[in-house]
């Protein structure tokens, strides 16, 4: 594979998680599996059109900017995106690589990911019913397997959610290290709404020891 189809690709900075602030070359897939209501990227996923970029233009990208790899979407493990982002992960050489996940087929490319490359995978569940809340648990149990597995929940105040951070708190029990994999976010796609829904989220996490991140990229507006 010499190439691959994105919407979007530049750089700029991880807005979320334990490597916030690190300067990110962003390569973003279009399409997804899912249609989650406060989807900060939806508009931009329907109107953007997919364009190829070549693998050797993008190490050469890599390279100039001495960045690290974001993929991102849409969702990078549907069968559309899936050989490509492998592709991205185990063709290019970078000093770090961050791939953001709804947990599709995560599980699946995580094995697939050459051992030698430097990649955090953050899974982050979308639990909107009982059968999401079903599917975060079994993938949760599964993925937190893997040490470079990191968990990120935007924090609405709904059942599902509060259940999934009791049982995600019960299956981590007294590992410190996996608690300090997990993230919680504010819900919101303008800055005002992320701002105002920090608070809550704050005492949330302070509640489970895990930890808290902003949305920086929103909150800043640099993607």
């Amino acid at each position: 594979m010499k190439s691959v189809r994105l919407i979007e690709n530049f750089r700029s900075f991880q807005g979320e998680g334990p490597d916030m602030g690190t300067g990110m070359l962003i390569l973003r897939f279009k399409t997804c599996n899912l249609k989650c209501p406060w989807c900060d990227t939806s508009v931009k996923m329907r109107i953007s059109a997919e364009a190829p970029y070549l693998l050797s233009d993008i190490q050469k990208q890599i390279d100039d900017t001495n960045c690290g790899l974001l993929i991102t979407g849409g969702e990078p493990t549907v069968p559309k995106h899936y050989d490509e982002a492998l592709a991205l992960l185990n063709k290019l050489e970078y000093p770090i690589a961050n791939v953001e996940s709804n947990g599709y087929k995560l599980a699946q490319l995580i094995l697939s990911t050459s051992k030698t490359k430097n990649v955090k995978f953050m899974y982050s569940p979308k639990i909107f019913t009982v059968e999401d809340y079903n599917a975060a648990v079994d993938r949760t149990k599964d993925l937190l397997d893997f040490d470079n597995v990191y968990i990120k929940v935007v924090y609405e105040d709904r059942a599902l959610v509060t259940e999934y951070l009791e049982t995600l708190s019960h299956i981590i029990g007294k590992d410190r290290f996996a608690s300090r994999r997990v993230w919680l976010m504010p819900e919101g796609t303008n800055r005002s709404t992320l701002i105002k829904n920090s608070g809550e989220v704050f005492d949330v996490a302070e509640k489970y020891k895990f930890n808290f991140s902003s949305r920086s990229h929103i909150i800043y507006g640099f993607v």
